[in-house]
This record gives structure tokens, sequence and C-alpha cells, in this order.
């Protein structure tokens, strides 16, 4: 029979009144006999401070989500609950839980009457200490986080049952014990135990093929007898999740055979309705991950960024990280499942999903990828390592004490060009307009002459044009005598100008007498002040960035010169609360149409960059060279973007060493290691966000005032690097700033090979980066 819409016990009818008030002086005679069984004079501290369930904060696990808002990226908090109030709830649980744990639920007051005065009894004279408790005094026990079986520990269970039993209905109480009990595997609670054994959910309003069924509730609460197994005998004492091992499985059986009896005897089910239920093998195996919290993932890198920037909102702003791990938010963040598992797919150079030319190479090769939706800034795929307790090789970020994490700064070469080349247009230098580019140049005004400790600069490859060359040639050829002298020409705090509000918003100088470059914020003072920290060299890409920022500049060209800040999170909610949301903000480079046209129009024309699913697509490939070396590589590049996907790619080792393939070779330059794993990302995350590339085809510029040049399909000359060997993958750098750590027995590495590092640091003479 029902009672408010909740199955009851058999007869289903709520006790008399009459008889309700003798089990009450029963059971305050049994409470006062164990009191004075214990020497206690007076009982009024047990009732003057019973904490109620209003005053209980249960601790409920936050979840992170993809941004499709309903793929779970990670679970968050000490403890896995997710609360569903009791009315939200199916019937199968709440049956299920009362046949198995308190089968005079519906008319007992709270208290086994009979349990308390064998409890008192066997004190009184010494006897055995006594156990069994109803649903509440189970409750109670949790909610005053009572343990041990001492005679006090059960006269207090036993008071604030009773307390619990006057001041709430029987739904009330039942609905905080299901949300509140454990069941094994970290679950707390049965929505997170539904989820966890059989991947479905308590919610009534559910589908009904993801709502648990009667059978599979069945064989949950038979674990909350023993939702552990016994530390000191696993194996002998298992308890009684089935898919532990096969005495477990018999334990579950057993009592599942138990708890069917007893919803009979209750009458939830009729006795043909019992023998028709079968005894479900459908729960999930034990989880060998299970305790890592989906932490310790690629993944784990991007909660450690939610985290960091939800700290920095508001709602979070100066308040421990366990408000938002145990506070049962609902956090969904940019990430686009599609986009991360093709990040992951093609940066884990481990895996055999990752391209030819870096499968399979040396332990310290690393890779590091992130990509940035044009216009919104929001990160749409994000893999710094395979580990989201370790290194994190695309970004850093400041954890809860305010310290910096990551080491995510890598030189990004001639991948940084890109800037120069949007300040050159945004001034209004034609990507026509010729340079005096010799294989070797002087520039004495930058301390750059065949007399200096640095040396002159010298191009890492040669080009047909030379030795006279279009911008737009030069480009494509990545020749460093040309953009050392546009950024002369433009001036440094110019090209600084550029790539921090495109998206850069920390860079990391040399500073004499320290081993660790360290982290400038570009946006703290005007860039003429932060210029003077930077030599010339900035231009050809001396000074290490990140990953992160990188993809966040190519968006923002991408998006038609319209920056967004790159950030994680879309939203965060509790329950039906909104607690915050994005705000997307765009700013302005000032470039005109025909200044993003021509910059799309030469990038393009970089063969590394050249998409073959159909996609317009522009990038630039960057190599940074090892100390003084001319031939051997410490970190390749690949940058770029489509209409609709930005992304920026970095491959080196994780101990500083040149890249050197499993052959032997140290052929590795950004069109050989990064690159591969750039193009491939790229047609695979395009591909699986099904968009229509004729939506993003790139205007063709106008060249006001100047001759016809080639079209789009006429060959363009490309870097004369040699053919992909094995390939490469990212490497590791220094920490983000100088108290960030590094990662254990990392050797110190400079940010070298190339020019003079910056008028504060001792030069090195190199042929500079590709």
């Amino acid at each position: 029979m029902r009672h408010n819409g909740e199955v009851r016990g058999p007869g289903g009818a709520t006790p008399a009144r009459p008889r309700r008030r003798r089990r009450r002086v029963a059971v305050f005679l049994a409470i006062c006999t164990l009191l004075a069984g214990c020497g206690l004079v007076a009982g009024g501290y047990y009732f003057d401070s019973v904490p109620t369930p209003t005053d209980l904060k249960l601790p409920e696990s936050t979840t992170v989500f993809y941004a499709d808002g309903r793929t779970p990226m990670a679970k968050l908090g000490a403890q896995n609950r997710t609360i569903v109030p009791y009315d939200e709830m199916n019937d199968s649980a709440k049956q299920a839980i009362v046949a198995a744990e308190d089968r005079t639920f519906w008319t007992n007051q709270g208290i086994d009457v009979k349990g308390v005065l064998r409890a008192a009894w066997a004190n009184v004279t010494g006897g055995q200490r006594q156990g069994a408790s109803t649903l509440t005094q189970q409750y109670a026990r949790v909610a005053a986080d009572l343990r041990g079986v001492t005679y006090s520990r059960k006269l207090r269970e036993a008071v604030i049952a009773w307390k619990l039993d006057d001041t709430y209905s029987k739904e009330e109480i039942l609905g905080f014990y299901l949300n509140t009990v454990p069941f094994g595997r970290g679950a707390y609670g049965i929505e997170a135990a539904a989820q966890t054994f059989f991947g479905k959910t308590v919610r009534r309003d559910a589908p009904a093929a993801q709502q648990l069924t009667q059978a599979e509730a069945m064989v949950l609460c038979a674990m909350v007898k023993q939702p552990e197994a016994d530390p000191a005998d696993p194996q002998g004492a298992p308890g009684y999740d089935p898919a532990r091992n096969a005495t477990a499985k018999q334990n579950s059986i057993d009592r599942w055979n138990y708890i069917r009896d007893g919803m009979v005897k209750l009458g939830y089910l009729t006795p043909r309705q019992a023998a028709d239920l079968a005894y479900p093998d459908t729960v999930r195996p034990v989880d060998p991950d299970a305790g890592r919290s989906d932490l310790d993932r690629p993944t784990g890198l991007v909660v450690n960024h939610v985290l960091a920037e939800l700290r920095r909102t508001e709602p979070f702003r100066g308040k421990p990280d366990e408000v938002i791990r145990d506070g049962g938010y609902r956090i969904v963040t940019t990430v686009d499942k599609r986009v991360q598992d093709a990040a992951e797919a093609s940066a884990d150079i481990r895996r055999d999903s990752a391209p030819e030319a870096v499968r399979g190479q040396p332990k310290n090769w690393q890779a590091a990828l992130v990509a940035v939706e044009p216009g919104t800034g929001r990160v749409l795929g994000y893999y710094g390592g395979d580990r989201g307790s370790g290194a994190d090789y695309a970004g850093w970020y400041y954890d809860e004490k305010g310290q910096a994490r990551g080491f995510g700064q890598h030189p990004p070469g001639s991948s940084f060009k890109v800037y120069d080349l949007a300040a050159a247009v945004r001034d209004g230098i034609s990507v026509k307009q010729r340079f005096d580019s010799p294989d070797t140049k002087e520039f004495p005004a930058s301390g750059r002459t065949r007399g200096s400790a640095a040396g002159p600069i010298r191009n890492a490859e040669h080009a047909p044009c030379q030795p006279d060359c279009a911008l737009w040639e030069a480009t494509v050829a990545s020749l460093n005598v040309t953009y050392f002298e546009l950024t002369e020409k433009l001036g440094t705090a110019r090209v600084i100008d550029m790539a921090r509000r495109a998206g850069v918003e920390s860079m990391w100088e040399t500073v004499r007498g320290n081993p660790q470059p360290q982290r400038v914020d570009l946006r703290g003072d005007p860039a003429d002040q932060v210029a003077k920290r930077f030599s010339t060299e900035v231009g050809i890409g001396q000074y290490g960035v990140t990953v992160q920022d990188h993809a966040n500049g190519m968006a923002t060209f991408a998006a038609g010169g319209k920056r967004a800040d790159a950030h994680f999170v879309r939203s965060v909610t509790k329950g039906d609360e909104e607690v915050w949301t994005e705000q997307v903000r765009q700013t302005d480079l000032g470039l005109d149409r025909e200044a993003i046209d021509q910059l799309d129009w030469t990038l393009r024309r970089v063969r590394a960059a050249r998409l073959d699913n159909g996609w317009d697509s522009a990038g630039k490939t960057g190599t940074w060279q090892a100390g003084q070396s001319t031939t051997q590589n410490v970190h390749t590049w690949m940058v770029g973007w489509t209409g609709a996907l930005a992304s920026a790619v970095w491959l080196g080792t994780t101990d500083g060493k040149p890249l050197r393939t499993r052959g032997g070779s140290y052929e590795v330059y950004g069109s050989t290691g990064a690159a591969p794993i750039w193009r491939q990302f790229m047609s695979r995350a395009t591909e699986a966000m099904k968009l229509d590339p004729d939506r993003y085809r790139f205007r063709e510029p106008s060249f006001p005032g100047d001759a016809p040049e080639p079209s789009p399909s006429t060959p363009a000359p490309t870097t004369s690097a040699p053919s992909p060997s094995a390939s490469a993958s990212a490497t590791p750098r220094p920490t983000p700033s100088s108290p960030s750590p590094r990662p254990t027995g990392r050797p110190t590495v400079r940010p070298t090979s190339s020019p003079s590092p910056s008028p504060t640091g001792s030069p090195t003479r190199s042929r500079g980066p590709r």
C-alpha cells in the first residue's frame, strides 16, 4: 500500500497514536536504563547537542563536463556524491534498502527498542555489547560521525535517531539516508552508486532505459552491509561487490536473495514477480583507475586550469578549493570532446594513433597542443602531457596557494614571425614589399656585427628569391635576415604589442646570473617599457611563450583580428541556480580587411600548413636550436588556423637535450616534427566538428597599387628542410616563473640557440631559428 506516493510495509497503515505513545515510553525507559548503566546522571547534553540534517553539510562531488554539458570529464571532491531529492528518486532503491536494512522502518519510532534494551541489559549485567540499528540510527551514526561499538556511542545514536523520527517524516529520513550512506568504490549516496556500478540514474524523470531497475537496486543495497573489502583480508572478506572476486559475488547473490524475500514479505513484490526477477550480471568491472578521480589523465590538466580560472571569479575568490570540489557544482568547460579526442590522438606520441613521423621516438620526446575557437577564446582542446598530475608542457596556472605551476614556455623560433608580419601589414607594409635578404647580414644598431660576440644574422635556409625577396617570399622561406630587419624597422615594442594584443600574455626573458628564464607579464607595463627587457631577437622567436598563448594568438588572426581571452569555463551551476557564466569580450587589433587578407594569403603558402581535406588553412613552422649548434634542435613548432579553428603545436624534449630520432638523426624541424601533428589534428578535428569548409574560405587581398601576384594554386617556395626522417615531439621547458618547480632530474636549459639573448644575457653565435 502507498502512503503519500511511497510504498509502505505490510498493511501500509501509520501506527495509531496510543501505540506511538506506548513505544515512546518504552524507548524512553530503554534510554534511561542505558544511561543508568553507563553511570550518567543527566542526559541533557545528548538532547541539547543533537545535530539535525539541516545542520549537516554533506560534501557533494562536483562534476566537470565537456562543452556539451552531458559528457563528464572528471569528478571532484573528497566523496563521490550527487544528492537527489527524495521525491525525484524512483522507487527501486527506496524499497530495496528497507527490505535489506530495516523492515520495520515504516512502523518503528526510529529506534530498535528491543536492540536498545538488549544493549542496556548487557551493559548492566556485563554481557556482550550489542549492535543492530534501524535505518534512522544508521543515518544518525553517519550524521554525527559516531564510530566504534561503545555504550556512549549507542546511546547518542539512539537519542539522535529518536529526535530525528520525532522531527522529520519517514520520507525525509529515508531521503537523508539514501543520499548519505557509502556503497563502495568511493560512491556515497544512491545516485553516485547507480552511476558507478551500472552507469544509470535513480532520477524518475530520466528515460526508462537509463533508470536504475529493481534488481539493480537490490544489488546496490546489498553492498551497504560491507561497502569495501576488509583491508586485513581482502580476499577472504571482500564484501558484496560482485565484480571484486568469486566470494564477493556469492555474498552478493545470497544477500540479493535475502532482500528479494524481504520485498515479498513487505508487499513490494508478489511471489510471482519475485520468481521472475533475475540477478543482474551487468555490474561494471572494478576500474583500476577509479582512485585517480580522472585527474591523472590528460584532461586532468584541463581541470587544473578550470580551478585556477574559477579562483579568480567573484563566487570563489579567496575561498579554498574544497568549496568548489565538495560543493556539488556542475562545471561545463569549453573543451569539445571531439576536438580533445583528436588532440590526444595526435599529440600523445606514445599512442599508435600519432602521426608516423613522431610515433615510437625516444622517451624524452614530448609534444603539447592547444586548440582555441576563433572569436570566443574558448579552449576546445588541450594536451599538455599524458597525466594531469604531471608536468604541463602547454601552459601554466596558479595553484590554490598562488604558486605558478606548469612548464609550458618554449622559444617559438620562426613561428613567432606571424606577429612580426601582422604588425607589418597593420602598419601598411605590403607583403610584396622587397627586402635585401642575403644569407648573412650585419645589424650594427642591434649589436649583430662580425666583431661582436653574437655575430651577424644568418639565414637557416636559402630561397630562390635571394638576395632580393618580397616579404611574403621571405616568410614562406622563413628568412631570419629579412625578419630581423623587419623587427628593427617596426621596433621591438610594436612587435611585442602585436603579440600581446593577439593573445600572448607572458614572455620569458633571460636575466644575467639566473639560470632560468623569468616570466614577464606583457599586460602590465606599456609595450615600450616591456620592450626594454627584450632585444631585437624577439622578432625571430628567441624568448619563450606558452603553447596556449600562441594558440590564442592564432585564433585572433583566424577571427579577422578580433581577440578574445582564452578560457576554459563556460558555466557553473548548482541545481537550478546559475553561479557563474563566461564573459566573452572581443578587442580589435586594428587590422583592416586588407591586412587580414594579406596575412591569410601569405601564410597559406607555407607548405607545412596545407590540409588535404578541403579547408583553407594558414600557418607557420618554427625551430629553435640547441646552444650554439647550427644542426641540432631542441624545439619545433607549428601554429596556424582555419576560419573555424586555431591551434599551436610544440614538439621538444623533456630533458632539454636536442631532438634525436630513434635512428640517430638530428634532422628534426618544425616541418618534420610538429607539423605532422598539427596537420593530423586539424584534419581530424575539423572533420569531427562536421563544419562546412565553404563557410570559412579565405578572401583574396587586393594588393592596392601592386602588380598581380601568383594565384593561390601556384606553387610557392618552401624551406628546404630535409625530408622527414623519424620526427619529433614537444620538449618540456623551465617553469613559468621563478617559484615554479621543475621536472625532477631535468637539467637547466638556456633559451638556446640563436642570436644573442636579451641585452642582459650573454650572446651566443648561431644560425638562428628556422
